[in-house]
């Protein structure tokens, strides 16, 4: 999980979700050495995740289906605090789709559409 705290849900609808990046996380002895950064995948994940809380309830699990207009517009740095955003945009049958954002310091730093599957 790259979810720490949950800080909003709107069951069905929305969801805020926070995450430090400690210095010590391991992907960052590789990405990249002598100037570490968050990857761009684990950001996206981290939306994904916050989408997912947004879409769920007892008794649905969702996996990611897609990842449209995915955008990075600033490296995000160790002991950085992200907020994630996951909106509700869509829905149809067992698909959701969500605007969703990475902000550090009030500044977006990522943001995109998360599209997830209703697993039976």
């Amino acid at each position: 999980m790259f979810i720490e705290e949950v800080v909003e849900v709107r069951k069905g609808e929305a969801a805020v979700c926070k995450k430090r990046f400690e210095a010590g996380e391991d992907f960052f002895r590789g990405h990249f050495p002598g100037r570490p950064l968050v990857p761009g995948v684990i950001l996206t994940e981290a939306m994904a995740q916050t989408a997912g809380i947004a879409a769920g309830e007892p008794g649905k699990l969702f996996h990611l289906s897609a990842i449209r207009q995915m955008k990075f517009m600033r490296p995000v740095l160790p002991e950085s605090v992200v907020e994630f955003s996951a909106t509700k945009t869509g829905a149809m049958g067992g698909m959701v789709q969500f605007q969703v954002n990475a902000r550090v310091d009030g500044e977006v730093v990522a943001e995109g559409v998360i599209i997830l599957n209703e697993v039976e």
